[in-house]
């Protein structure tokens, strides 16, 4: 249980970041803002939580470190259930402080650049999380929160424009009711997120065949 909570934890926080930096409300914050926050609380809260639950904050996270084989089983549902359980409640509180804002309808999903945007940074991120804080020849670093943290700012900034930059199913949920993406868009991003996931475990195992 102490896992699942910390999990709710730090993702809560991620995804209450988000909403509080990318919903409108006066005076709106724009620019560079919003991946310098996001990046820095996921930093944060890692570090604060990485110790209790491995710090995943993420499902696709969770399925990438489960596939490495660092993650038992048993606790993948608990963690996504936290996740996006997290997601949702704290999508509702950023709605909530903004004073439930009008948000213009989201356009429909690009499929396409949506797919390879997200994969492809959800793959770098999950890439790093395995070689900076499971690998074996890098125990008990200090830099892996940091490392983690930077990777989403460097994505956000890189494909935000295009894809929204979720990197994360439980972001991706938030972002949805939060009504900043379209429910149409919400499979896209769990398959590019799921995706760059199984792939950057095969890439590690691959890469570290004595590690695993």
């Amino acid at each position: 249980m102490r896992k699942y909570l910390a999990e709710f934890i730090g993702t809560f926080f991620l995804v209450f970041t988000v909403g509080m930096t990318v919903l409108p409300y006066p005076p709106t914050i724009t620019g560079i803002i919003p991946p310098l926050a996001i990046g820095s609380i996921l930093m944060t809260m890692i570090f604060a939580g990485g110790h209790i639950s491995g710090g995943h904050f993420n499902p696709a996270v969770t399925l990438a470190v489960w596939l490495r084989g660092k993650c038992s089983v048993a606790d993948v549902p608990g963690y996504w259930i936290a996740q996006f359980v997290a997601g949702v409640v704290a999508a509702y509180a950023a709605l909530y402080l903004h004073g439930s804002p009008v948000v213009p309808p989201p356009a429909p999903p690009d499929t396409a650049r949506y797919l390879l945007g997200e994969f492809l940074f959800t793959f770098a991120l999950c890439y790093v999380v395995l070689n900076a804080a499971t690998s074996r020849d890098h125990p008990n670093n200090s830099f892996y929160g940091l490392a983690i943290g930077f990777t989403v700012l460097a994505g956000a900034f890189a494909v935000g424009p295009v894809t929204g930059g979720a990197f994360n199913p439980a972001v991706a949920l938030g972002l949805v009711v939060m009504g900043l993406k379209g429910m149409g868009a919400l499979w896209v991003f769990l398959v590019a997120n799921l995706l760059g996931g199984l792939a950057a475990a095969l890439a590690f195992r691959f890469l570290n065949p004595e590690d695993v």
